[in-house]
């Protein structure tokens, strides 16, 4: 799949050559090793329809992300919106574990429900451009 263009792989199933795969510079994202001993048996058998993986619905165009503890597919049209609210998120989990590696209590910091720690979180953004 790698030679023919794709840049990661995402299956509710097993693959077989699991210690392969993720040696392999493409994401594979899966459910465990297998080894089914009849590999003729699954092959594809259309491209760009709509699927259920994971007990979730996926449509063609739709952009996954995926890291070691799991995968989100999130609607196509609503991918630029969730990316700048996203990377609002980190950047406040990265203030929130410079301030609790600096001794700020965790309790109003995370969740953030005073007004003084998101004043901080403000400045740091804007000092550090995140």
């Amino acid at each position: 799949m790698a030679v023919r263009g794709c840049a990661g792989v995402v299956s509710d199933g097993g693959f077989r050559d699991a210690e392969g795969i993720g040696e392999l510079d493409m994401p594979a994202f899966y459910a465990g090793p297998s080894a089914p001993i009849n590999l003729t048996k699954h092959e594809a058998l259309d491209i760009n329809l709509p699927i259920g993986c994971g007990g979730v619905a996926v449509f063609p165009g739709d952009v996954l992300v995926g890291d070691r503890d799991s995968v989100m597919v999130i609607p196509a049209h609503l991918a630029d919106e969730i990316a700048v609210v996203c990377a609002g998120m980190e950047a406040f989990e990265d203030f929130v574990l410079e301030e609790v590696l600096a001794g700020t209590p965790i309790i109003g910091l995370y969740p953030c429900t005073k007004d003084e720690n998101q004043k901080k979180f403000e400045a740091w953004r804007e000092k550090t451009g995140r």
